[in-house]
């Protein structure tokens, strides 16, 4: 029997066991093949209610365990990655449309959050405070309670466990609605791996659904923090729904990425970085590369290098193993990435690369002489599409890099790390490259962005006990306080 029976979690929901959903089934479906690869459970509103009130009961035992036994359940689980990284990856590889590397990268990101996560609950919970009274005065931090995660298709294992794992680990408990076009790798593999590890029944859930079930997750009373990851539009509907509830919303939305080139770089090295940024997973990321903004003295040369990386890439089916990107997630969003690419070329750009696509399979894409208020600029395009400008000054360079609404991450590749480094400094971002892409993350580094991006860093390393605990301040004293009333 698989690690990913589908005996056992085909056509259900896992919700204090595998149970059937409000919401039916629908077809897992690969990108790649149009194929129906199993059918997951459809969750619906109802059973967010059901979902947050088991949780709500499991979550006080589940808190009440010693940190020992919460951290052992996350080593266990980040070793069944591992242990069970084949057959979870070729899920990732078809469900997700991720190539092989993007799937065996999701793997050991997900393990090493588990690891993380099981150091994370022996962490100091609270310090003494002095005091003006004679009493022992001290802060604790104490599980929020309830945690609810909704997360994208892209990257769907990683942008799932890099809040579940934490928030588990603190005591809390845990109700995720993944993406139903990725239902199984952003879900059924969670479940299975802390069904597995030990998590009681109740305390984790995973209801994938459609956007009623996540407004359901947002304002449900009894769970307490939210944690999303998608897009700038979804994201400001579940940050101002979440505001009316008066909860707290971890939100991690969409970039427009710049990589700033200098010209002492060496230019073939730089085209590397350069389509590595633009074109992984399609450019269905987040962090991509999604404007190039380069001097002018090598502006011509680097669209040339790039472009030559761009024609040479294969496009097919990622369960190949032989190909550098695979399909886009569905024909909706191929349509959107090809209108604007044609707006942008309409607005006078020059198609250096790329441009096509067969079913879902977009080429990656190079656009040069790019007006600066043309789509495939100004907006996230989350496709495999490189917009190149050029500049002739510092000054003319951050004040690019800097004129978007969105602030997540930023690269400079130069021969200066340094004078790179204080470039940087000067354009707000929530994460700065020197000398490589702008796709980075670890389980270790604080990760979010500023404006259109996110409401700031609040996810990942220490930042994760401030995202899913709560403080209480504690006064004590040996006899009853005397008052003059």
């Amino acid at each position: 029997m698989s690690f990913l029976d589908n005996a056992k979690w085909q056509s259900n929901i896992s919700l204090n066991g595998w149970v059937k959903g409000g919401g039916g089934d629908a077809p897992v479906l690969e990108p790649a093949t149009g194929k129906e690869l199993a059918k997951s459970g459809r969750a619906n509103v109802a059973d967010v209610a059901k979902a947050a009130a088991v949780a709500v009961e499991a979550q006080k035992e589940w808190a009440a365990l010693p940190f020992t036994a919460r951290a052992a359940i996350m080593r266990k689980a980040g070793q069944l990655f591992l242990d069970n990284a084949e057959e979870i990856s070729d899920w990732i590889i078809r469900e997700s449309g991720g190539i092989p590397p993007k799937a065996g990268l999701e793997i050991h990101v997900a393990s090493e959050e588990c690891f993380e996560a099981a150091a994370i609950a022996s962490h100091p919970t609270g310090e003494i405070l002095r005091s003006e009274q004679p009493r022992l005065s001290f802060s604790r931090r104490v599980p929020a309670g309830v945690v609810g995660v909704i997360s994208p298709f892209n990257f769907p294992l990683i942008l799932s466990i890099r809040s579940v794992a934490p928030a588990l680990a603190l005591g809390n408990a845990v109700i995720l609605k993944p993406d139903p076009r990725t239902a199984v790798c952003g879900g059924v593999a969670l479940a299975r791996v802390f069904e597995e590890a030990g998590v009681p029944a109740g305390v984790f859930s995973v209801l994938p659904g459609g956007a009623d079930v996540g407004e359901a997750l947002v304002t449900d009373p009894r769970v307490r923090v939210i944690a999303f990851t998608g897009s700038t539009t979804a994201g400001r509907a579940v940050g101002s729904l979440a505001a009316q509830h008066l909860k707290r919303v971890h939100l991690e939305l969409g970039g427009n990425n710049a990589l700033i080139i200098m010209d002492d770089v060496d230019i073939e090295k730089a085209a590397s970085i350069g389509a590595f940024g633009s074109f992984m997973h399609q450019g269905q990321i987040c962090m991509t590369t999604g404007r190039h903004i380069v001097h002018e003295k090598i502006a011509g040369a680097y669209a040339e290098a790039l472009s030559a990386h761009a024609d040479h890439l294969p496009v097919g089916d990622p369960a190949s193993g032989q190909v550098a990107l695979g399909p886009l997630i569905d024909a909706k969003q191929r349509d959107r990435v090809h209108s604007m690419v044609t707006e942008t070329v309409k607005a006078g750009a020059t198609l250096a690369a790329g441009g096509t696509f067969e079913e879902l399979f977009y080429r990656p894409t190079v656009l040069t002489n790019v007006p600066r208020n043309a789509p495939a600029y100004c907006d996230e395009v989350f496709g495999p599409v490189a917009p190149i400008v050029s500049y002739s000054s510092i000054e003319e360079a951050v004040a690019l890099a800097s004129d978007t609404p969105y602030g997540l991450s930023l690269g400079i590749l130069s021969g200066d790390g340094l004078r790179a480094l204080e470039i940087a400094s000067r354009i707000p971002t929530g994460a700065i490259h020197i000398n490589d892409q702008t796709v980075g993350d670890e389980a270790v580094i604080p990760f979010g962005g500023t404006g259109s991006s996110g409401n700031g860093s609040r996810m990942g390393g220490m930042a994760n006990l401030d995202a899913y605990t709560e403080t209480q301040w504690v006064t004590a004293q040996s006899d009853l306080a005397i008052y003059p009333f």
